[in-house]
């Protein structure tokens, strides 16, 4: 058996699927929260602007299933973040998150993501806004600075005076962003990861929960942060390899999986996306959160392109799922090679 980590009164792990761009949206949270019942997932970034003034429903709507689920704001402008985040609290999500992390131009362009790390005024302004017009909390996701910044004295800096606003939960990207030179996927990658600078400024921010982001691929990894500091958060490693969701229950909270195999999870989801269909939801929309399932397994490759081709045809439902499914085999050891018919069985 494996050790979970141990929970004290004042502290509880944290653990976050982080915010992604045209990945983590209702659908694949929704997919999500059939592999881990205590992981806080995240939104997609939306602009305070669109939360204000966009369809509010299509941006904000979130089946009850997600909590807890954390809506991430972009913006600059106290006014305008205080009424999305007032939006966000009567919608019933659980915090409202700034992003102070993102290198894209076109969010440098709008003055807020990761250039906000250069104006922490900025961001004591927009939380101390927000904290007055909702109840729920305001956190902050950053990353250890950016440019040619002082790594860990522009850090302090930034997190002391936010902090002082009322901010007291900060996920750390432990990356600088290079805000020109490099394109947005370029900095999830070169700029190297100095994640003992995060544990240097938890010793000196004892009270404050920091949440550790970026680089972490494998549950060894993720435990060890969570040990070091108060949490982990997990991107890409978790949509596209979502079984590694399946560890998080147990290996950190010792809670029982939802899914104890891949088929479980799929059984999980079928009544599910029948239901998003009779809403008019496209196959596609949800089960494109899907294909990393049966990775490693015999099968993996006919199960995403099943899914991948015929998870298009405007009246394919469930059974298209089952179908590519059929032809997981779980039973066998990973890295097998498997050729058979599908046998849908398997996902019920």
């Amino acid at each position: 058996m494996f050790e979970t980590i141990p929970e004290t009164p004042s502290k509880r792990p944290v653990f976050s699927v982080a915010p992604m761009m045209d990945w983590t949206d209702r659908y694949c949270r929704l997919f999500h929260r059939q592999l881990t019942r205590h992981a806080v997932l995240y939104t997609e970034m939306v602009t305070a602007d669109a939360v204000i003034h966009g369809d509010r429903e299509r941006l904000l709507g979130f089946d009850a299933d997600e909590h807890p689920v954390v809506f991430q704001l972009g913006g600059s402008e106290p006014e305008k973040m205080a009424e999305a985040a007032r939006i966000v609290e009567d919608f019933g999500y659980d915090a409202a998150n700034i992003n102070c992390g993102c290198p894209s131009d076109r969010v440098q362009s709008g003055r807020f993501g990761a250039c906000l790390m250069r104006e922490p005024e900025t961001v004591a302004a927009l939380v101390a806004a927000m904290r007055a017009a909702v109840s729920i909390p305001v956190t902050v996701k950053c990353r250890i600075g950016v440019d040619d910044q002082e790594d860990y004295a522009d850090l302090k800096r930034f997190v002391d005076i936010v902090s002082a606003a009322g901010c007291s939960e900060f996920t750390v990207h432990a990356r600088k962003a290079w805000l020109k030179g490099l394109s947005p996927k370029e900095n999830r990658d070169i700029p190297p990861l100095n994640h003992p600078l995060v544990e240097r400024l938890k010793a000196d921010r004892p009270d404050l929960t920091l949440v550790a982001n970026g680089g972490l691929s494998d549950m060894a990894a993720i435990r060890d942060r969570i040990e070091k500091l108060d949490g982990a958060m997990v991107g890409r490693a978790a949509y596209q390899d979502p079984w590694l969701l399946a560890s998080v229950d147990p290996r950190i909270f010792g809670d029982a999986a939802p899914a104890a195999r891949r088929a479980d999870a799929i059984a999980a989801m079928l009544p599910l996306i029948d239901r998003e269909r009779g809403r008019g939801v496209p196959l596609h929309s949800i089960t494109r959160h899907m294909l990393g399932l049966a990775n490693g397994l015999p099968g993996a490759r006919a199960y995403r392109r099943v899914l991948s081709e015929e998870a298009r045809d405007p009246s394919a439902g469930p059974e298209v799922v089952e179908k590519a499914f059929g032809f997981v085999r779980e039973d066998l050891p990973a890295g097998q090679p498997f050729v058979g018919q599908p046998d849908a069985s398997r996902a019920a």
